[in-house]
């Protein structure tokens, strides 16, 4: 008798075992239900989060926990607790606009960039229609960038998997039920911390100098001509924002004027009588901030040796004609003598050249050219670009359009010529003279091919000030480029004005779950309850015997009968 109760207690216990561990694993599976099985796993890239003098802008929130939909909504649809997908190509920017002037609630926003391909958005749009789009991500990254938006704001690329999703999205929500757990889906998951404020944002400028050649017995400062270009940008997605023509092309123009002139004052008897200053300046978006702490780091000797300094802006997708913009009247003798200077040459290429003369009220803040910088310290200043006007704050800056096939190689190869060779001519003397001294297939030809290699470097790298370390890779191959051309470079570290203020978390990865209903949980869990019903019912018959489990479903006798 002992021996048969072992039995059944070690009986027992295998069976308790044996409905624990079912137990268990059907709850794992019940709890992994919801989310089913992960779809895909995409790179996303946050709408910019910025301060500006205390005002909040941009997207305020980072982590994203909700279903998907798409366009188009029924009139009065409640989409706060939705991720809205929204291709670029198919962008209404009326109903985005209503969303956001009207603080309407949104779960979030995906907004589907053409898709990427060797750094370039290419797909169907050509033409015409390539510059359709551009207007359209122009006009978008305004909208976004100047609205405070409270939840969050994401960019993704088009790919085959998100397609594929995003037309499943649109074909459940045609059939007019909301994408809710009841009705299952996608749901879209970023887990991302709150972004926090990027403590003393930095801005670093890079200089180098190619000295001139005294005479024996000259004791008098030799004159300085600088050539100036800001190399940061600004744009609605700061981990997209390459700015290849605002201002990579001038970036790059300044590169290839240094290695010319570099192998023009390596031999003392090509040396000019002229110092050359290049300098690569940081904080271009706001208010040239860097360029002014840079000028303010010279001595007045330095600053009074500046005949004057060519700032390079936007220069690399223009056709026929160039503008110079200055703040000093245009008859001013140094104005008159750059832009005459300018106009020889490019009359020689079959261009033009135009001039605007824009004056600067000391008292506003705002500075539209980097050339305003150096008229505000008295130092006479041109800026030469693309843009017939100057442009608001944070436009132009290198934002979503501004990719490696928005430029003209070509162009930027007309601007180098351009500077170069009347820089030249100014520095030996050669006014109005049809020399060239940069002639093509010779040793002083422009080199195309170092052209194109830089160009295709800052078109896929970022660079936007606030998230640039101090060591940055760009700064330190900017820097290590310089300093193979000029000599006594120097590096600037300096903080951004407390003006602005940014926040962290500019990239992510979204993971997309398809998310079963929950019609469909509830008939699993019947059916694992039939399931684990009927395997109990046997396990205890097989070890215990029938009597035990109709025991189990008897009633207890009361109290009353147990007495008795």
């Amino acid at each position: 008798m002992a021996w048969r109760r072992r039995g059944r207690i070690g009986g027992g216990v295998e069976v308790l075992d044996s409905i624990y561990s079912v137990v268990a694993l059907v709850l794992v599976l019940v709890a992994c239900v919801e989310l089913g099985d992960a779809a895909t796993a995409v790179d996303v890239y946050r709408l910019i989060q910025y301060d500006l003098a205390g005002v909040p802008y941009g997207s305020r929130l980072a982590g994203l926990n909700h279903h998907a939909c798409a366009p188009p909504f029924a009139p009065g649809a409640d989409l706060s607790r939705t991720v809205v997908m929204m291709p670029v190509r198919e962008l209404n920017l009326t109903f985005l606009r209503e969303y956001i002037i009207n603080n309407q609630p949104l779960g979030g926003l995906l907004l589907l960039l053409p898709q990427k391909v060797s750094n370039r958005i290419v797909g169907e749009i050509k033409s015409k229609d390539d510059g359709l789009m551009r207007n359209i991500l122009v006009e978008l990254e305004q909208l976004l960038i100047h609205a405070n938006i409270p939840y969050p704001v994401y960019f993704a690329f088009e790919d085959d998997k998100i397609n594929a999703i995003f037309a499943d999205v649109r074909r459940s929500d045609a059939t007019g039920q909301p994408p809710m757990a009841p009705t299952g889906g996608y749901k879209l998951v970023v887990s991302s911390p709150e972004p926090k404020r990027v403590s003393s944002p930095t801005i670093t400028n890079i200089q180098g100098w190619l000295p001139g050649l005294k005479g024996d017995g000259d004791t008098n400062q030799l004159p300085t001509i600088a050539v100036v270009a800001s190399y940061d940008t600004f744009g609605a997605a700061p981990a997209l924002s390459v700015g290849s023509d605002s201002n990579g092309s001038g970036v790059v123009a300044l590169l290839e004027i240094a290695r010319l002139f570099s192998l023009l004052y390596s031999n003392p008897r090509t040396r000019g009588r002229y110092n050359l200053l290049f300098g690569l300046t940081s904080g271009g978006p706001y208010n040239y901030n860097g360029t002014l702490k840079w000028l303010r780091s010279f001595d007045q000797r330095l600053r009074e040796s500046i005949d004057y300094a060519i700032c390079l802006n936007s220069i690399g997708s223009w056709k026929n004609e160039l503008w110079i913009h200055v703040s000093k009247p245009p008859e001013n003798a140094y104005i008159k003598q750059v832009h005459e200077s300018l106009s020889d040459v490019a009359n020689e290429l079959g261009v033009t050249i135009g001039i605007k003369h824009k004056k600067i009220n000391i008292s506003n803040p705002r500075v539209a050219w980097e050339h305003e910088q150096f008229s505000r310290l008295r130092i006479t200043a041109v800026t030469l670009s693309e843009l017939s006007a100057a442009p608001e704050l944070l436009e132009s800056t290198g934002g979503l359009n501004d990719t490696r096939d928005s430029l003209d190689e070509a162009a930027v190869y007309r601007t180098i010529r351009l500077v170069s060779e009347s820089l030249a001519r100014h520095i030996y003397g050669h006014q109005g003279k049809n020399i060239q001294i940069f002639a093509d297939n010779s040793s002083l030809a422009l080199n195309p091919s170092y052209i194109s290699a830089w160009l295709d470097l800052l078109s896929r790298t970022p660079r936007v000030a606030p998230f640039l370390s101090k060591t940055d890779p760009i700064i330190s191959a900017l820097k290590k480029e310089l300093s193979d051309h000029t000599v006594e470079v120097h590096v600037q570290h300096e903080t951004i004005d407390g003006m602005f203020s940014f926040y962290d978390s500019t990239r992510a990865t979204l993971n997309i779950y398809q998310v079963a209903s929950v019609a469909f949980d509830l008939l699993l869990l019947l059916v694992v309850g039939a399931y684990l019903i009927l395997l109990f019912g046997f396990l205890v018959v097989t070890t215990r015997g029938l009597d035990d489990l109709i025991n189990l479903f008897r009633r207890p006798p009361s109290r009353k009968v147990k007495a008795a």
